[in-house]
């Protein structure tokens, strides 16, 4: 069962439409409507943190299911729920150099956890005005994905199955989304699953030139 976090955000259902068309068997909360202990009760496979239009600390349970849980669930933050990843394990969230409210952006990645398989790069779509600070990124937190401008798209833990992406790919206008959910449903376990990486740092690099 894949336990879905509502942050009050129309998005939610659009993730769990393609949740659902990938086969996950989905049961949705909202962020104010669930405890820890009912979570642990429901005992999920995996746990996707939705979208909102506030910030990490007015996400309800958010932070503390990422902090809870994090450590045995594979998590996926979808922007609101990857600004909180982020945020718990250390990151600064802050003010993006300009609001980004539908529009397309090309994401340059790795290759590693959720963007295994990608095309490289990709366009996504975005719906955000904070960003996690790249200068303030822990040590437990490793960059996936970025704009050309150097601007977080993805972060994943570099022990816990937790990753977050700052775009929506439950958009239609982020192509590879669908595919990019289907990566995270393939995880099983409570630690990183080694991922062949099909990019490395300075592939990323000359694509941006």
């Amino acid at each position: 069962m894949l336990l879905l976090i509502d942050n009050y955000d129309s998005f939610t259902y659009n993730l769990y439409q393609y949740l659902a068309e990938l086969g996950a068997e989905i049961t949705v909360y909202r962020n104010d409507r669930v405890t820890l202990e009912q979570i642990e009760a429901m005992q999920p496979d995996h746990i996707v943190i939705s979208p909102g239009p506030c910030t990490p600390n007015e996400a309800g349970l958010s932070c503390q299911i990422i902090n809870t849980f994090g450590s045995h669930i594979p998590i996926l933050g979808v922007c609101l729920g990857h600004q909180a990843i982020g945020q718990v394990y250390g990151g600064k969230i802050v003010r993006a150099p300009e609001p980004m409210h539908g529009k397309t952006t090309v994401v340059f990645h790795r290759g590693q956890g959720v963007f295994q398989n990608l095309p490289m790069p990709f366009s996504a779509n975005r719906y955000h005005s904070l960003i996690v600070e790249r200068s303030t990124l822990p040590n437990e937190l490793e960059i996936t994905a970025e704009t050309a401008e150097g601007l977080i798209m993805g972060l994943r833990h570099r022990t816990y199955l937790v990753e977050g992406v700052q775009f929506h790919p439950e958009s239609i206008m982020t192509p590879a989304g669908k595919d990019l959910l289907r990566n995270f449903l393939a995880y099983k376990g409570q630690c990183r699953m080694q991922l062949q990486s099909t990019h490395n740092e300075s592939s990323i690099e000359r694509n941006k030139q």
